[in-house]
């Protein structure tokens, strides 16, 4: 699933489809991985979880967000993670850093870094608000 969202053409797939797609791959990582982690005592660290959703393909990409909601309720229920840095970084700086991960990779992985610079904006803003909105459990890290 991942290959399917990484590669590709920024118009590869509609917000709702790749919304789709990002939760059956967070269904099947939270069935199998997560929540026996959880249930075993373990500590659980994510790079991406379910705010990321939020950001890109609500904020990001206009996907409403109250369907977000009743995905994450469906799929992961009333589970929250305990804490979530949001790095503060601005888009330029977040999309020259990949640019240069992607001339040393083989493969291109690079489909959310063509869409344009807008979209960018409204996922960092994204990120800014769900932190803003999250003041108990979000750490913004500059």
């Amino acid at each position: 699933i991942r290959t399917l969202l990484v590669t590709g053409g920024s118009d590869k797939w509609s917000a709702k489809a790749e919304l789709l797609l990002m939760y059956a791959a967070r269904a099947d990582h939270w069935e199998k991985r997560i929540r026996p982690a959880l249930e075993q005592g373990y500590w659980v660290v994510c790079d991406r979880f379910a705010d990321s959703s939020v950001a890109y393909q609500g904020y990001g990409r206009g996907v409403d967000l109250e369907f977000l909601n009743v995905l994450y309720k469906q799929t992961i229920g009333d589970y929250q993670p305990d804490k979530t840095y949001v790095f503060d970084l601005p888009p330029s700086i977040g999309l020259e850093r990949a640019s240069r991960r992607f001339l040393e990779a083989s493969q291109s992985e690079d489909r959310f870094e063509n869409f344009d610079f807008s979209f960018h904006e409204r996922v960092y803003n994204g990120f800014l608000e769900i932190a803003r909105q999250n003041r108990e459990r979000c750490i913004v890290i500059d």
